[in-house]
């Protein structure tokens, strides 16, 4: 996983939009945002310490989905501009990249900045319940997780609105992550 702040220029979102700028993991833990790298081998190895992460976290359901042009054909655009869309979501997001590749980008709400994070197979990530984000692939065009659920798997995008603002889930986020900016650069 590489993380970095997100050059806001137009263009295809696929593309690295990268401004040079590194995002440290204290950086990224302040905003609730945490990491693992779980190498996916052939052994199935990875799947002993995805079993302990999901203990200790208290996941309880799992599933995987795959999206690619290949497999979404004429739907594929708009797809990925759904995902693209700012939202946040009232459980966390929990994503572990079993192959492919692609882009979250969390708001940081101190500068209303973008911070881009590339996820690739192998790193497992976790979004907090009321963070704003967004995603899309990377130009490999394919990404295969697993996501993994406290409950019941559901996945329900609030899209970024003033309604959505007032969300108890994201005014609770904002009280356990007031500011997340001490430092910006790694």
């Amino acid at each position: 996983m590489r993380a970095y702040f997100h050059d806001d220029l137009p263009g295809d979102e696929r593309l690295p939009h990268d401004t040079g700028r590194s995002v440290s993991t204290e950086l990224l833990k302040s905003l609730g945002v945490l990491h693992w790298s779980v190498p996916v081998d052939d052994k199935g190895e990875w799947e002993e310490e995805i079993d302990t992460i999901a203990k200790d976290r208290d996941y309880k359901n799992r599933d995987i989905i795959e999206m690619s042009r290949e497999l979404l054909g004429d739907s594929y655009e708009e797809k990925l501009q759904k995902f693209l869309f700012e939202h946040m979501h009232e459980d966390e997001e929990i994503r572990y990249c079993l192959g492919g590749s692609g882009f979250f980008d969390v708001r940081d709400h101190s500068t209303e900045s973008w911070i881009r994070i590339h996820v690739v197979k192998g790193d497992l990530m976790v979004l907090p319940a009321g963070i704003y984000h967004r995603f899309t692939l990377d130009t490999n065009d394919k990404m295969r997780t697993m996501r993994l659920f406290k409950d019941v798997p559901k996945w329900i995008a609030h899209n970024r609105s003033a309604e959505t603002d007032a969300n108890p889930h994201r005014v609770e986020y904002l009280k356990h992550f007031p500011s997340s900016r001490t430092t910006e650069a790694v």
